[in-house]
Parts: structure tokens; sequence; C-alpha cells
């Protein structure tokens, strides 16, 4: 008995046996162009992320941007001083949600991906079966979800304060600038979060540059007031575009202009300039600098 060859299993049955049990054959691909339930499952990882603690993600930032509309619309706002034909609490309160909707968009992609590399867990983000694009697809999309949330909080918020009118004159402008502006600073938060190495330099570009740039882009005021210099500068500033554009959803006019065809050009300008920056966050993605070395 012991000189009898041992029993071995054909290739076609072993082939046979495998496909019965629901794996499929040897050499066939499970994954195509893309990976849509790896993509889709690192998405609702951020989005519970951030859902788990949403007093703190969602509702604090919502309300602590109010504070700005009561604040600034109690100091400037008495005596029916109008901005653009509007009361003053009704032109600085698109500004603030999008605003609001810019800076969430960026805490959040900013923050996965650094905590991952201070706490040693940032080869759950690049062992899995995903390409670099959908990684970023992931976390960006994330952003923009908690940015959209924030959004609607503080839409919700405003309604309920006296004098404030938020209907719509131009639906498309609002969700085109609220969600492009939301994906360039998801994009810039995930590049900031690739190049820093601590919270600090994080925190840094947060109050050097987010902050600044937020609070100088026309949200509470017309840069006609501006002197011709400073004009200048704010129209150098992304941010004012997002803001003036989101604004003329809302009032149907703006900074940038009162009518859609100014107002498109700056649509279109800004969706390349997303789409310039989402290429050099792949690139950087793509290389693994600061991630794989």
């Amino acid at each position: 008995m012991a000189d009898q060859p041992a029993l071995t299993e054909s290739p076609v049955m072993a082939t046979d046996a495998t496909q019965q049990r629901g794996f499929p054959a040897k050499g066939v691909p499970v994954i195509h162009r893309v990976n849509w339930i790896g993509l889709n499952t690192l998405y609702m990882k951020e989005v519970r992320r951030f859902f788990k603690v949403q007093t703190q993600t969602i509702w604090a930032p919502a309300i602590t941007t109010l504070l700005f509309l009561v604040i600034f619309s109690v100091a400037l706002g008495r005596g029916g001083r109008e901005v653009l034909g509007v009361n003053f609490a009704t032109f600085v309160a698109p500004g603030l949600i999008v605003m609001g909707m810019m800076q969430n968009a960026f805490a959040n992609a900013s923050f996965s991906f650094l905590s991952g590399k201070m706490q040693g867990t940032i080869v759950d983000f690049l062992m899995p079966p995903l390409s670099e694009g959908e990684l970023m697809l992931a976390m960006v999309g994330a952003a923009m979800t908690r940015a959209v949330l924030v959004g609607l909080a503080l839409y919700a918020l405003m309604l309920l304060w006296p004098g404030v009118d938020l209907s719509l004159a131009h639906p498309w402008a609002v969700v085109w600038f609220g969600l492009m502006g939301s994906m360039f600073l998801s994009v810039l938060g995930l590049l900031s979060s690739i190049w820093a190495d601590k919270f600090d330099h994080n925190a840094a570009i947060t109050n050097f540059i987010i902050a600044p740039l937020s609070l100088l882009s026309g949200t509470f005021y017309v840069i006609h007031n501006l002197a011709p210099l400073f004009q200048t500068i704010s129209r150098a500033n992304p941010f004012f575009f997002i803001i003036s554009g989101f604004r003329f959803g809302f009032l149907g006019q703006s900074d940038i202009g009162d009518t859609n065809a100014a107002v498109i050009l700056t649509a279109v300008a800004l969706g390349v300039m997303n789409a310039a920056l989402a290429m050099i966050t792949y690139l950087v993605l793509r290389s693994g600098w600061k991630l794989k070395s």
C-alpha cells in the first residue's frame, strides 16, 4: 500500500471545485478597471469616521460660523445698511456658508493621512488594492461630503436668523461653486497631509494660509470699497471667486459680475484650476513622496 502513488487532484477538478465555492478560476482577474468595492469601502470608512463625532465635525463648525453672522450683522448691519441691494445679513450669509464648507473640507482631507503617518497606520491606506486615483477619489469624496453636510446645517440655521433671505436666484451657481470650492480645499488638504510631518505643520497651513485667504476674500465686504491695489490683490485670491460665485447663486449679483456669462467664465476657470491641482496631487501620491519612504 505504501508503494502506491498518492492521489492528486487534476487541474480541471480543482478549477470546477473552486468555481463551485464561488471563487473565480485561476488567472481570471477579480478587479477590473476600477476597484469600486475598495473605493466605496474607504469612502464609507472616512464618512463614518467624521459622522461618528458629528457634534464636533458638523454642528460645532456650523454654530461657530453662525456666530460670525450674528456678530457682524449686529455690528455692521444696524441702521438698515444694504450691500448689493440687500440687507447686510442676507449679503454675508452665502459667503459664510461656503467659507464654512471649504474650511471643513480642508480639515477633513488633511487629517487622515497625517494621523496615519503620526500613528504608524499609514500602511492601512497604502496596502489595500487601490490605485492612487481611487485612493484620492475616496478621500476627496469624503471631505466633500462633510463640506456639503456643514453647508446644509449652516443653511438651515441661518434661515432662523431674522432678516436673512436665502432664496436661490441661480441654483446652478450655488451647486457648482459649492462643490468646486469644497473640492479645491479637499485636494489642497490631501496634498497638505502628504507634505506635513506633524500636526504643527498642518496647523500652520490652516492658520497662516487658509484662514487669512478665507477672511480676506470678500466674505464681509465688496472689493469695490477697497483701494485699487487691494482690489488687485483680492482678485489673485481663489477664495474670492469661489465666494463671489456662490453668492451670485443666491443674490443674482456679485463682485465678479451680474451676468451669467461672467460667472460661467469664472466657473470654467475654477474647474480647470481644480483639475490641475488634482493632477499634481495624483502625481505626488503616485511618487510615494513622504508616504513610502
